[in-house]
């Protein structure tokens, strides 16, 4: 060469964040507010909801999200007005933002309206990467018509049947129940891998007025409990024990399902939007190859976000655990199945969370009277 040159590159390795939409949930319902028709409102914990939102069910739904989400609480509104559905409203908003979770405010009153939500899931992951869950409202009961056992009937049959573990189904006993569970799941005193029946997270807020049957019967424990055996998600409270609390929140899993609760699936989503990113920047990319040496640094790079979710915090004496376990030997894998196709595992475990506890108290009267 005749001359020297030198070169001088700045090289992206993609080691920024990735914006997070966790906790980010997109409110859908009807009103009458021709503000909201139509078209995606954007608000959050700051936003003052009174002259914004209706007197309808959407309204008080977005409100009781708002109380039980804390503080940073963001959120998005679409009003429908019988001009479009919420299929096509989910598909405009999703042209313009990206949601952790769809609430269904309308209450659904036919089974197979889960089977669309479930197919919306899948359609949102095939055509955009982008993975959510539906908070679906079902009819609370009919106070005027129906006892209570006669309500437990007809809502459990609602769901009977049905598989589609990407969907809540939540009855509206109070009114504004999808508000608050939705709240309570994005509040960000808990990780988004914690049950609402987190007793230690507080007392749900801003319920509504407790029903009755037609006889003048108040809803019972006994109730709740049916419901969410049956898969419903329900708020409940304890025998002496001051405050109204959640139960777990099921999804319409079939039997046997990995996916039965929602705290398994909302970090393995969190996880699937992080990985699905760093996958796209390693394609077309030699740093990944089929070397030993490039398998593991690509098990670290792929394990990132793993590490960082199990990264838990330490109060005093108390340790608060992170979303997931730290990923051990083996939880990581990359297996080359042609020279230009490559696949990564991941494994990932929760940690174990006390939902039936057993306390068992024994007298000990071994020990002999003094002399």
């Amino acid at each position: 060469m005749a001359l020297g040159q030198v070169e001088v590159n700045n090289l992206n390795l993609g080691q920024g964040g990735i914006p997070e939409i966790e906790r980010h949930f997109l409110f859908i319902g009807t009103t009458s507010k021709s503000a909201l028709q139509g078209k995606v409102t954007r608000i959050d914990a700051t936003t003052d909801l009174a002259p914004l939102m209706g007197n309808d069910a959407l309204g008080d739904n977005v409100k009781a999200a708002q109380v039980n989400g804390g503080q940073n609480w963001t959120a998005e509104v679409f009003g429908l007005n019988g001009a479009i559905d919420w299929e096509e409203a989910v598909d405009l908003a999703n042209a313009s933002g990206s949601f952790e979770a769809v609430v269904l405010v309308d209450e659904t009153t036919d089974k197979l309206a889960f089977k669309t939500m479930q197919a919306k899931t899948a359609e949102l992951i095939n055509k955009l990467g982008r993975w959510c869950f539906f908070l679906a409202a079902v009819p609370g009961i009919d106070a005027s018509a129906q006892t209570w056992s006669e309500y437990e009937t007809a809502t459990i049959a609602l769901q009977a049947s049905i598989a589609a573990n990407m969907v809540v189904a939540v009855p509206q006993l109070h009114g504004n129940n999808a508000g608050v569970l939705a709240g309570r799941l994005c509040n960000r005193s808990v990780t988004v891998a914690d049950t609402p029946m987190r007793v230690a997270t507080g007392p749900v807020l801003d319920l509504g007025a407790s029903p009755k049957d037609k006889d003048g019967n108040a809803l019972s424990l006994a109730t709740l409990g049916a419901l969410s055996r049956e898969r419903l998600s329900v708020p409940q409270w304890y025998a002496d024990y001051e405050g109204i609390y959640w139960a777990d929140a099921s999804t319409l899993e079939a039997k046997g399902g990995d996916y039965q609760f929602l705290e398994y699936i909302r970090p393995v989503h969190k996880l699937n939007r992080r990985v699905r990113i760093q996958a796209i920047r390693r394609v077309g990319d030699k740093i990944l190859n089929s070397t030993p040496a490039s398998i593991e640094l690509n098990k670290q790079y792929f394990s990132r976000y793993m590490r960082e979710m199990s990264k838990g915090i330490q109060l005093g004496d108390i340790q608060f655990p992170g979303e997931i376990m730290p990923p051990k030997e083996g939880d990581v894998t990359i297996q080359w199945l042609t020279k230009t196709k490559v696949a990564i595992g991941l494994i990932v475990t929760p940690h174990n969370c006390p939902k039936h506890i057993v306390v068992n108290i024994a007298l000990d009267l071994s020990n002999q009277a003094e002399g």
